[in-house]
């Protein structure tokens, strides 16, 4: 068994990889989705995947980990804890991703971003920007679950402990068997 086939046995062993037809957080549609949050709960998964994206970026000592919430918060304070380092994160306000809370990347620190997982990358991009805007200095994004199909390269220094090519559609696009399956939402951006 390969890594990326024990990661998708622990996914289901937890529930966490639905079938259906899903709308994501990039506006996508699916026939899968993974519940990050389901595997995360339990704590040998969330300790065991967060080890994996520290060791990856521990020797470029960062001093902060940020992930955009609500899906990377679990997993990057993990990353965080895992690193020794400070652990904040960017959340929508008003549908625009910020810096709030009284969090701060001050110029010159060192970031890393953490996400869940990334379908376009749209969330992590953002979270970049806001690095960059508080002149942090960007050492890579770590990510749980790549299902962009290779699309989504957001930094250099990128680590996903899984790369998995999973169909996904434009709205206007949808395949006939997709259309005629009642559609679920269980994704942090958008509500149906």
């Amino acid at each position: 068994m390969n890594n990326d086939e024990q990661i998708l046995s622990i996914f289901r062993s937890t529930d966490s990889l639905l079938e259906g037809h899903f709308v994501l957080s990039s506006g996508k549609h699916s026939r899968s989705y993974f519940q990050c949050a389901k595997v995360l709960q339990h704590p040998e998964y969330l300790t065991a995947f967060s080890i994996m994206i520290a060791d990856e970026f521990e020797s470029k000592k960062p001093d902060v980990v940020i992930s955009p919430a609500i899906g990377g918060v679990v997993l990057g304070t993990e990353v965080g804890a895992q690193l020794g380092c400070r652990t904040i994160f960017a959340e929508r306000k008003q549908g625009e991703m910020v810096i709030r809370r009284g969090f701060e990347i001050k110029p010159s620190e060192k970031v890393l971003v953490v996400e869940d997982v990334i379908t376009t990358g749209g969330s992590v991009n953002e979270v970049i920007a806001l690095v960059e805007e508080s002149k942090g200095e960007m050492i890579g994004v770590g990510v749980l679950v790549d299902r962009s199909n290779g699309s989504a390269i957001l930094h250099p220094n990128q680590y996903s402990i899984v790369k998995l090519n999973v169909e996904s559609f434009d709205k206007s696009n949808l395949p006939a068997d997709l259309v005629q399956i009642p559609i679920q939402k269980p994704g942090s951006r958008y509500s149906l």
